[in-house]
């Protein structure tokens, strides 16, 4: 069984199933979390407090979230096209969704990189 994501501000909470978040991203001093069924949440929490979050899910073997440069966080389960060069990324399930999203060249090569060495493994 999956486990949910649970974020708690001042005015509001929010829970959803960990393998349906597709994308957070910042916006200034909140964050913007994306899920497969398209729905967004904004959250008044920075991304780096999101981060911090996601670490217990590290710590307990489930590394599916992954930092993308300064703005983005993804769920290394939905990444089906990487191009650096164009600064491109498409996020899907290949089946009923498909997000596009940009990010540096510089982070988009480091994350070719570790996908590229990851499935060596």
């Amino acid at each position: 069984m999956d486990r949910s994501l649970t974020f708690s501000t001042s005015g509001e909470l929010i829970r959803v199933p960990s393998e349906a978040v597709v994308l957070i991203s910042a916006d200034g001093n909140y964050s913007v979390i994306t899920l497969a069924d398209g729905s967004e949440y904004v959250l008044t929490l920075q991304l780096g407090q999101i981060e911090r979050k996601l670490m217990d899910f590290v710590t307990s073997g489930d590394n599916r979230f992954i930092r993308i440069g300064k703005s983005l966080i993804i769920n290394r389960e939905y990444i089906s096209y990487i191009n650096p060069a164009r600064q491109k990324l498409i996020l899907s399930d290949c089946r009923t969704f498909k997000r596009e999203t940009t990010a540096s060249r510089e982070a988009l090569k480091a994350l070719k990189e570790y996908i590229e060495k990851e499935e060596r493994l």
